[in-house]
């Protein structure tokens, strides 16, 4: 991957030849990346498109927006994808965009950098925001939320068994100090882990809390629908997850048209999903891409296309 002056390896994209070849990208299409991060992507949709076509990069992050490369086919914005249909709408191509992508996972840059708190192998504060103009902190949930709330967070964000366990902890730890770096959030929940899952359980734990803290799951549902909206028939939805708890969302969403997974029928019975998946299972990456980016391994990409609109007959 090029880099610009300081574009260093800020993400490597996974899935990135896979990506590009269920997109099929049409030299005169218009393209939606709602996950710029660290460009990988964005470049390779660009670098497939002729003078007529346009890519529009969303990223709510300022670390990357400035990262992000100059092209004349290229728009950058800065925002959250959930206000994707309001930005479309400015620019005047919602409801005629070829194909959309959004890779749900988090920047290397995010992961690296101890001061923005996202990983337990480096001390730092306990922050946690993708966009760190946002209110909540992971500190002022550890430090404000009820012992109930914090369980449920654990346990269904993070899939953790100990999830009880873990906030009454959390409760006890923060009321002899506020909970403010990592190392702290580390000492409350280590009786809770597991020593022979210890990396991957430490993982959940960041994860939930992660999750919570961006609204990433309501992020996504917001997504899904307004997709449908963006997209023009025939075009196609990409989607690269990281964990199973998204990646049920996208497969149902992507089947069915709702997120329960139930499929939907006219009077007749006719089925009324308004996409159809490519692929019946995911596409994951070869053994040469987890050895080249180990990060990559929990990556899985569905594919569907957008159908006629049901009004359309």
């Amino acid at each position: 991957m090029s880099s610009d002056h300081n574009n260093l390896p800020y993400h490597i994209p996974a899935l990135l030849s896979q990506t590009m070849q269920a997109l099929d990208i049409q030299p005169d299409g218009i393209y939606v990346d709602v996950t710029f991060g660290g460009g990988g992507h964005s470049r390779a949709i660009v670098e497939r498109l002729g003078p007529e076509g346009h890519l529009y990069s969303f990223d709510q992050d300022r670390d990357a927006v400035v990262r992000a490369f100059s092209d004349e086919r290229f728009t950058i914005i800065h925002g959250n994808f959930r206000f994707l249909s309001n930005f479309l709408r400015f620019y005047d191509v919602k409801g005629r965009i070829d194909g959309l992508l959004a890779d749900l996972g988090v920047s290397f840059h995010h992961f690296d950098d101890p001061e923005r708190g996202f990983s337990f192998r480096a001390d730092g504060p306990l922050d946690m925001r993708m966009n760190r103009t946002a209110q909540l902190t992971a500190a002022d949930l550890l430090n404000g939320a009820s012992e109930d709330k914090l369980s449920a967070v654990l346990r269904d964000y993070g899939e953790l068994k100990q999830a009880r366990r873990m906030a009454r902890a959390i409760v006890a730890a923060r009321s002899s100090r506020r909970l403010e770096t990592t190392s702290h959030l580390l000492e409350a929940v280590a009786p809770y882990i597991d020593p022979r899952q210890e990396k991957k359980e430490l993982a959940m734990v960041f994860q939930a809390l992660r999750i919570e803290v961006n609204g990433e799951l309501d992020a996504l549902n917001s997504l899904l629908v307004q997709s449908l909206e963006s997209l023009k028939p025939g075009g196609r939805l990409a989607i690269i997850t990281y964990h199973s708890l998204e990646d049920r969302l996208v497969k149902n969403f992507m089947k069915t048209g709702s997120f329960s997974g139930e499929r939907q029928t006219d009077f007749y019975g006719r089925d009324l999903s308004p996409m159809k998946l490519l692929t019946t299972k995911p596409i994951v990456p070869d053994a040469e891409e987890t050895a080249l980016n180990p990060r990559s391994r929990s990556a899985k990409l569905r594919v569907a296309v957008k159908l006629n609109d049901q009004t359309d007959g």
